[in-house]
Formats: C-alpha cells, structure tokens, sequence
C-alpha cells in the first residue's frame, strides 16, 4: 500500500504541472478509447450483473451497476464535456496590493491525490478519474467489489491512454487493497493522500468520517423531502411529486418523504394515490394521511430511510415550521423543495432549511452537476466545508497565495 500511494503522490507534481492543452488531448482521447473498447467494457460489466444477481441485489443497485452501449456512450460524452470545461487550475480567486506594495494574487492549484471511495455505479470510475486529470489531481478509486470487473476494465483502457501520452499510469489507479482492511488503511495515510472522498451507504459514510486522518468531503445518503404548502399550485403538485419519486427511485435525489399541508390534504390526497398507484409505488403514511388514502402506517424508522426503492412516505403536518422541524430532524442535508404560491413562506422555507440545495416549486431530482450547469461532478457534497452540493471541477482545486515584491522588508 505505501509503495504504491508513494508512486501516486510522485505522480501528481507531473499532473499538476500539466498544460491545459496536453489535458485536453488526453480527455479527449479517453472518451475516444471508452468508445473504441466498448465491448470489453460491457463483458466485463456483464460478469458483475451475473454475480450481483446471483447475491440477489436489488434492482435499485442493478439498474446502478448496468453498462450498455448508451451508457458507454454517456461516459465518454461526459469526458469530453469535462474535456471542453474552462480551465480549474490558475484562476485568480482575489488579488490586490498592499500597504507595503506587495502585490498579493489567491490562485487555485491542485489538491494533489484525491482517494475516492464509491458504490455500484462503475461511470463513476471514469467520471471521477477524468475530473481529477482536468483539474491536475491525481486519483486512488476504490469502487465496490459489486463493479470489480467493470471498474477494472473502465481503468484499463484509461491507463492505456495515459501510457501512450507517456504520463504516469498512477494518476489512475485503482486501489489494489478493495478490502474493508483496505480501506481502513488508506485512509490513514495522510502523508500521501490529500483528500478522501466517500459517497454510498450510511455504514461506508460514518466509518470513514470516524476513522479517517485525512479530511473528508462526504457525500452522504439523500433524505430528500417535498413540502406541498396549502398556497401550492394544483395543477404542479402531481408532475413534481411523481418526477422526484418515480423517474429513478434509486439516486440520492429522489424524494423519500411527502409532507402536506393540513389544509390541502383531503383536496390532493386521492388525486396522488391514483397517480402513484400507477406507477406501483408503495406508500406508508402517518394516521393523518390513512383517514384519506390506503397506506402502510408510516414509523420514525421508516422517516430516517432512504429506500432507494419506490417507496414513498406522506405526513400531514399543521404547517411551514412543521415541515421544517420535521426536516431538519430527519432530513440529511442534501435536497429539500417546496411547493407554494406563496413567496413569503417560500422565502422562509428557502431561509430555514438547512440543505445543501433547497428548491421552490420544482423537483429534487435537478440536484446533478450536468441539470446545475456545472458539468459532471464527484458526486452530491453534503458537508458544509470546501465543497457543498454537487461537487464540480473547481470544487476539485484549492488554492495558494503568490506574493510578488521588489525587495520588501518587513519593519
């Protein structure tokens, strides 16, 4: 393990130092060789989906792990959209001189090596390890053993590509421990890795929060909530609803709880239960919301749950500040939205919520770097430092200060 991280860390003075030109025709060849090599990719892929149902996984986690053609296509489409991005490295954040005519400029400049350590979705190999070369970062990626082949074959064809533009093949590298003991030690190495960044399960999330001595960016589970407010538009409460459960019930951006105002609730309750009836989504409810609608009653367990299923919890609750004091107790700090007419309690909902994107009157499932405009990202940041909501390329950089003098002294 140091032997290898040793050569990672060396690795990435050469990435650093990189032209944005000789970044591009990298990226760019990449997306081209994932194409080329599309059918390897998919063999490989089609062994994991053979053992992840064997292990009898969830279709959730299936439809995470799957490779196709189009998916292929998606993931080089996505490198060379990274590809195309403004420059993350040397962007002066702030400059200015000061009383003693020193001339002081914050620049942006690479973390250095990034550990990422993700779940089922074998893109992310190729999305994370094209965001860190862009950005002049060195990359360790740790996926799950579920995507083991796939992953393999992904970072294969991405270090042929390195050794042809003869750069080091450690920019990317797999970690070559994929063991829990693996894990536990790479996040001790604080001498050579810069960032770990998780993003999966509660379990993988607090283990890694707890144990490691590197700092980390978590990317944590989605306990993402809609409020209908009794001011909300009728005509929009069904389309949003159904968008933020039903589309992908199996992203982090998809809504887990539907809460409603008191007042409407007799008025949309049916409306919502024939809508999701048709899309065979499951619904648990509190007392309220079973004096209207059939519903699995709904428990606190079931309010802390991200199903990533098509599984729906409804509350009723008396108001606006409800609803907050219900998200804030169960929410996890990723994507929460309301809907309402009404700009004064929009404002205080946007102003109150703690999370790290908060809508008005549109659907959590536009929580993505790509919908955000920003690009493809590392993944959802649900912490409150350095990054926060989806993590883009210049989330990816840090910065230094260059001080330019002409023989200052210091009296």
């Amino acid at each position: 393990m140091q032997a290898f991280l040793e050569e990672a860390k060396r690795s990435s003075r050469t990435i650093a130092n990189l032209s944005t030109a000789a970044k591009n025709k990298v990226l760019n060849e990449m997306a081209d060789a994932l194409m080329k090599h599309c059918d390897f990719i998919i063999s490989h892929n089609d062994k994991d989906m053979s053992e992840a149902k064997l292990n009898n996984l969830d279709e959730a986690l299936l439809d995470r792990l799957l490779l196709t053609g189009d998916r292929v296509k998606a993931m080089s489409d996505a490198i060379r959209q990274i590809a195309s991005q403004q420059e993350p490295v040397g962007r002066i954040l702030d400059g200015w001189v000061t009383k003693d005519g020193l001339n002081i400029q914050k620049v942006s400049i690479p973390i250095g090596v990034i550990g990422i350590i993700y779940e089922s979705r074998p893109n992310v190999t190729s999305d994370t390890a094209a965001l860190c070369f862009k950005s002049g970062n060195v990359c360790v990626l740790k996926g799950g053993k579920e995507a083991e082949h796939s992953n393999k074959a992904i970072a294969v064809v991405l270090k042929e590509v390195l050794a042809k533009n003869k750069l080091p093949e450690q920019a990317i590298s797999l970690l070559p421990d994929s063991t829990r003991e693996g894990v536990a030690k790479l996040i001790k190495q604080d001498k050579y890795v810069d960032l770990i960044v998780p993003r999966g399960g509660e379990a993988l999330i607090r283990f890694v929060s707890e144990n490691s001595s590197i700092p980390v960016i978590k990317h944590d589970k989605g306990l993402c909530h809609i409020y209908v407010d009794k001011d909300a538009a009728p005509a929009k409460i069904i389309d949003i609803a159904i968008n933020a459960k039903c589309q992908r019930p199996g992203v982090c951006n998809a809504m887990e709880t539907l809460l409603i105002h008191e007042d409407i609730a007799p008025y949309i309750l049916n409306g919502l239960e024939d809508a999701f009836a048709d899309f065979g989504t499951v619904l648990k409810g509190c007392a309220e919301t079973q004096r209207f609608i059939k519903a699995i009653p709904a428990t606190n367990e079931d309010y802390n749950t991200e199903y990533l299923a098509n599984i729906l919890n409804i509350k009723v609750v008396k108001n606006v500040d409800e609803a907050i004091s219900h998200i804030q107790k169960y929410g996890s700090g990723h994507s929460e939205s309301i809907l309402s007419e009404n700009y004064t309690t929009v404002n205080k909902f946007l102003n109150e919520v703690d999370a790290a994107c908060v809508y008005a009157n549109a659907s959590t499932r536009f929580t993505d770097g790509g919908a955000f405009g920003l690009g493809a990202e590392v993944g959802i940041s649900t912490n409150k430092l350095h990054s926060r909501g989806p993590m883009g390329i210049n989330d990816l950089t840090t910065f230094k200060y260059k001080i330019y003098g002409q023989g200052q002294i210091r009296n």
